[in-house]
C-alpha cells in the first residue's frame, strides 16, 4: 500500500528542516560571538572535563607564580640588607685597625667610639628591617620587633630571635624557606658564642674607652668570623634566589603549555567557523526558497 504524502506532512517536514538549520546557525553564531566551542557541558561532555581540569591547574599555577614572585622579593631584600650589614662591619674593622695601632690619643679613641656607637645603632636598624610590614629577621614572629630597644633592660647581644621557618609553596609539593633568623645573621641565643656582633662591638667600645688598644685589636678575629658568616648567609640567599628563578621559568613554561592545551579544547576555530557559517546560511536560504515553492500552491491552483 503506497504511502500518501499530504500537504500537512510536507509542511511539517519543512518546519523541522528549517528549525534544524536555524539551530545549527544559532550554535555557530554563539561559538563565533564567544570564541569558544564549548559554551555548555552538553556541547562536549568529554571536552568539558579536560577544560575544567586545565582551568584548575592554571589557577594553581597562577598562585604558585605569585608565591614565587613574593619569595623573590623577600630574598632580594634579604640580600640587600645583608650587604648593608657587611658594609657596616667593613667600616667597623677599619676603625678597629686604626684604633688598635697604639699611636692614637684617648681623644681619638673616643671619637672612634662615637662612630662605633652609631654603627651599632645602624646594625640594630638593619636587624629590624621590614618588608611589607614584616620583620625579615623575626622568624615566624614577623609581626613583632625582633630587637625591641624599648624593652626594659634591652641588651642586643642577649636577644634570642624566633628561629621558625618562613616558607613559600612555589610548586606542587615544592616548599622553599626564604628567611633567616636574626641570631643566624648577627649572632645571639648562644651564651658561648664569641662572635655575636653586638657583643663584639660592646667589647671593642669598652676596650677603647679604657685605652686598651691591644684588647680592642684582639676582637678583630671575632669580627672577621661574623663577617664571614654574613657572607655565607648572602651566598645561601643567592642559592635560594637561583632556585626561585628556576621555578619561575618552570612555572612560566607550564602556564604556556596549559594555556595551549586549554585553547585546543575550548577555543573555536574561526576559519572553520566562517566556512561552516556561510555553508549553513546558504543551506538555510535554499530551504526557504524550496519551502516557498512547496507552500505556495493553493486549492485554486489545483482547480486550474
Amino acid at each position: 500500500m503506497a504511502l500518501r504524502v499530504t500537504p500537512g506532512m510536507m509542511h511539517l517536514q519543512l518546519s523541522r528542516n528549517l528549525n534544524r538549520n536555524l539551530t545549527q546557525m544559532s550554535s555557530l553564531q554563539n561559538e563565533m560571538s564567544t570564541g569558544r566551542k564549548i559554551n555548555k557541558p552538553s556541547d562536549d561532555p568529554v571536552g568539558i572535563t579536560y577544560a575544567l581540569r586545565y582551568r584548575a591547574e592554571l589557577s594553581s599555577n597562577s598562585q604558585y607564580q605569585e608565591n614565587a614572585d613574593s619569595a623573590q622579593s623577600w630574598l632580594d631584600y634579604n640580600d640587600t640588607v645583608l650587604g648593608q650589614a657587611g658594609d657596616v662591619l667593613k667600616r667597623v674593622k677599619e676603625l678597629v685597625v686604626n684604633g688598635a695601632t697604639g699611636t692614637n690619643p684617648q681623644t681619638a679613641l673616643d671619637a672612634i667610639n662615637d662612630e662605633l656607637t652609631q654603627l651599632k645603632s645602624q646594625l640594630l636598624d638593619i636587624a629590624n628591617s621590614q618588608l611589607n610590614g614584616k620583620y625579615v629577621f623575626g622568624g615566624q614572629k614577623f609581626d613583632q620587633v625582633p630587637y625591641d630597644q624599648n624593652q626594659p633592660g634591652f641588651d642586643a647581644k642577649q636577644v634570642a630571635t624566633d628561629t621558625g621557618d618562613v616558607s613559600y609553596v612555589v610548586g606542587s609539593g615544592v616548599t622553599l624557606q626564604i628567611n633567616m633568623s636574626g641570631n643566624e645573621v648577627f649572632g645571639g641565643g648562644n651564651p658561648t658564642e664569641s662572635d655575636n656582633v653586638f657583643a663584639v662591638l660592646d667589647n671593642i667600645i669598652s676596650k677603647f674607652a679604657a685605652g686598651d688598644h691591644g684588647g680592642a685589636g684582639a676582637e678583630l678575629a671575632n669580627l672577621d668570623s661574623r663577617t664571614n658568616k654574613i657572607l655565607n648567609a648572602r651566598s645561601e640567599i643567592g642559592a635560594r634566589t637561583n632556585r626561585v628563578e628556576l621555578m619561575q621559568n618552570r612555572l612560566g613554561d607550564l602556564e604556556t603549555n596549559l594555556t595551549d592545551l586549554q585553547s585546543k579544547v575550548e577555543d573555536a576555530d574561526y576559519d572553520k567557523l566562517l566556512i561552516d557559517s556561510q555553508v549553513n546560511q546558504n543551506i538555510y536560504q535554499a530551504s526557504l526558497s524550496v519551502g516557498a515553492k512547496v507552500i505556495t500552491p493553493t486549492l485554486v491552483d489545483f482547480l486550474h
